[in-house]
């Protein structure tokens, strides 16, 4: 093996510069037992980008590997940019979550354009043509300007990045939260069509093919971006903000053509984003996906710049954006090139495959990096870290709130929770966005999922992503069971089957015991949740570190899903749509206020015990939903969870957001959960719940469906007249309340906070 040799100008490594590369003593003696020598410059930085958390998943493999990810409707699962499913005719849909918390924090705009950017290449590098974006977003009170900042910045970033390149933006989910002030978390998900026969993976092989970059030239910026996110935020962060990308929708349109015609063409072999760790993961993982002693050499003089005098070390680490990297035939170089020009983009062969199983990068003819190939990706240490559940959380957990000296009377509570912010429209969020760009829109925003039509098909797919941090909290494994539950449910009520899912693990710190019980738990519940509703996790994302000198955040486990719609004019909208229309109430509520939206808004209160996930009654509500919806039983279906069934039926009231004025709705609760209290009744916040309508010819069949499938459903009430007014009448009083009042007070909430 040729010992690689020194850059001219290179620093001497040192213990501190080691230090300063996230790397510890132990693993930079693993490196130098690895190459038999000391690292020159360029490799440290290589182990420092492909070692960090961001990249290795060193401290999460383990638990990964317990997570279901097979099953017949699995074409790629974990270990490609993204997952891929099969579906009707041919088809199959590509998907994936990110995250770029780190970024976001320091340079919000940047950091989530970036992060939709990314998460668009990680789509279409398999083949697919994006057809939606979603996002979910963790911010600070509203009250602290510094948080009004971010979330104004991200949400800014995410429009005008997903809109300039044309993909709608079908749903996603915003929380508050006091954990996410110092630590914003900006999670992006992208979901993209193509035919099963089309699918392309990373994995380098053909000797002598050629390695080209294609699209941006590279520059200084996102320098160390992967190990920035694999380390904790400080007061001293925003100085990395040179280390956050700089994003061009612009360059990404015309890349995401290119590509996809690149593929189509034949020419390619494989080709790979150049996202977390730039040109050296991209290349890195390439060579060790091609196994069997496949290696590559890349030539780092031959890569355009744009900025002079940049060395082997930046280039190879630069995270510039809207670049990508592939492997042509030896003999379609130049075809490739022109596929590249007509797009007005550059193809710059860089490199070719080899037979050395080396990863190899030169400097004309100096070697500057010279790493065995699969030992640089698979050698990587795996850590088993203590889990242990903080005792104060217990403590939360057999908590109650005490009381305080405002009693509200339950009408004047559903108030109080339609103005806070995690409960209240996120219209200002969604209405920056495109939804309808490409005309294929079926629901848009404002509901339980997005819903887009398969053109060419008679199908549609839902997605949604969710998370409830509180749950997470107070009972991880609870937590991850119920993220995966509400998904479903989110699904089922548009009328899709579930599919499969991806996951974005948000937490802090793994190296503390107390959020690596966190994750371990949480990953427990996912995984339990998929295996008892079959939706196997094709991919995903973990972001450690996520803490600020004011702690970590809430661990949140985000989870998109993705479900079928058989028959895409059989989608079901979450609310109500004709007057007369009879109102039913599925599932069984229970007294469970623990975590309760009730428990925050009112007593600034998060604790006691998370409501239970029955995942047996949730795939029977599941199947339920979608079976109705297949015979056109519903009007209108919407999954009860935050706030309860109060908050649900004023949603179902309400109407969207430009559904103006909504419907009345008269429900009857005198003889319902007689158990339970008007407060517990309204707001609490069991699983397993949804509300639906339906003609009142309908009802009949509705439950009888029901009872079939062993879902309780209870028939409530009645859509009135446009305009009216819910009342809920209780065993001990009534709730009442015009629909035009609760849409002032809901749609208002945020854009008063934002100075809207």
């Amino acid at each position: 093996m040729t010992r690689a040799t020194p850059f001219a100008g290179d620093p001497r490594i040192t213990p501190d510069l080691v230090r300063e590369h996230n790397l510890s003593p132990e693993e930079y003696r693993r490196i130098e037992a690895m190459l038999d020598r000391a690292p020159t410059f360029a490799e440290l930085g290589v182990f420092s980008a492909l070692w960090s958390e961001h990249c290795a998943y060193k401290h999460s493999k383990p638990v990964l590997r317990t997570l279901p990810t097979t099953g017949p409707q699995v074409v790629q699962g974990p270990g490609e940019n993204a997952g891929v499913l099969r579906l009707p005719g041919g088809w199959a849909v590509a998907f994936k979550i990110e995250s770029h918390n780190h970024p976001s924090a320091v340079e919000p705009y940047q950091g989530a354009a970036t992060g939709v950017g990314g998460i668009l290449r990680d789509v279409f590098t398999m083949g697919a043509r994006p057809v939606a974006l979603l996002n979910s977003l963790r911010f600070g009170p509203l009250d602290d300007a510094r948080n009004r900042y971010l979330f104004a910045g991200v949400v800014r970033g995410v429009a005008d990045y997903g809109n300039c390149v044309g993909v709608p933006t079908l749903g996603g989910e915003v929380d508050f939260g006091p954990s996410y002030s110092g630590n914003p978390l900006v999670n992006a998900m992208c979901v993209g069509l193509l035919k099963e026969v089309d699918l392309i993976k990373a994995a380098a092989h053909g000797v002598g093919n050629v390695l080209l970059v294609v699209g941006a030239r590279t520059g200084r910026d996102g320098i160390h971006g992967a190990s920035f996110a694999s380390e904790e935020l400080t007061r001293e962060s925003a100085r990395r903000r040179p280390q956050v990308q700089v994003g061009d929708p612009f360059t990404e349109k015309l890349l995401l053509e290119a590509s996809l015609e690149l593929i189509a063409s034949g020419h390619i072999v494989a080709i790979q984003d150049m996202g977390a760790a730039g040109l050296t993961s991209s290349s890195a993982e390439m060579a060790a996906k091609g196994g069997g002693g496949v290696g590559v050499e890349i030539d780092l003089a031959r890569v355009p710049i744009r900025e002079p005098g940049m060395t082997p070390y930046e280039i190879l680490l630069s995270e510039s954006q809207e670049r990508m990297l592939l492997v042509a035939k030896a003999d379609r170089v130049q075809d490739v090139q022109a596929i590249a020009a007509k797009w007005e983009l550059s193809a710059t062969p860089i490199g070719r495959v080899t037979d050395d199983g080396l990863y190899r990068a030169t400097w004309g003819e100096q070697v500057v990096v010279e790493i065995p190939a699969q030992r640089l990706i698979d050698d990587c240490p795996v850590y088993h870290p203590e889990a242990a559940e903080d005792p104060e959380i217990a403590r939360r957990r057999a908590s109650r709130p005490t009381p305080n000296t405002k009693h509200l009377a339950p009408d004047e509570v559903l108030l109080e929770l339609l103005d806070h912010p995690p409960v209240a429209s996120k219209r200002w969020v969604y209405e920056q966005y495109d939804s309808t760009v490409r005309a294929s829109t079926v629901i848009g925003p404002g509901g339980d999922a997005g819903v887009i039509r398969v053109r060419d098909a008679d199908f549609a797919l839902a997605v949604t992503v969710d998370c409830n941090s509180r749950y997470v909290l107070l009972d991880p494994y609870e937590g991850g069971k119920a993220a995966v539950a509400e998904a479903a449910r989110n699904v089922a009520c548009t009328g899709a089957r579930p599919l499969g899912v991806t996951d974005c693990l948000n937490f802090g710190s793994p190296e503390r015991p107390a959020v690596f019980h966190q994750f371990r738990e949480a990953s427990r519940g996912i995984a339990d949740a998929c295996r008892a509703l079959e939706t196997p996790v094709t991919g995903g994302n973990v972001s450690f570190y996520n803490e600020s000198p004011e702690g970590a955040v809430d661990p949140t486990p985000v989870v998109g899903m993705v479900g079928l719609i058989a028959h895409a004019e059989r989608a079901v909208p979450s609310h109500a749509r004709v007057t007369g229309d009879v109102v039913f109430v599925l599932g069984e509520t229970r007294s469970e206020l623990g975590g309760s939206m009730l428990w925050e808004a009112l007593h600034g209160f998060v604790g006691g015990e998370p409501p239970r996930v029955d995942l047996a009654a949730e795939r029977r509500l599941v199947d339920f939903l979608v079976a109705g919806a297949a015979v056109g039983l519903f009007r209108s279906a919407h999954d009860c969870s935050q706030g309860g069934l109060g908050v649900a039926l004023a949603e179902v009231a309400m109407g969207g957001p430009y559904e103006e004025p909504g419907f009345g709705l008269d429900v009857d609760f005198t003889a319902y959960a007689l158990r339970l209290a008007a407060v517990e009744l309204l707001f609490s916040e069991s699983h397993g719940r949804a509300v639906v309508t339906c003609p009142p010819e309908r009802g009949g069949a509705v439950a009888a469906l029901a009872q079939e499938l062993g879902v309780p459903a209870h028939r409530a009430g009645t859509v009135r007249e446009r305009g009216g007014s819910l009342r809920i009448r209780l065993g001990d009083g009534e709730v009442s309340h015009r629909i035009g009042r609760l849409r002032d007070v809901y749609f208002s909430a945020i854009p008063r906070r934002m100075g809207d």
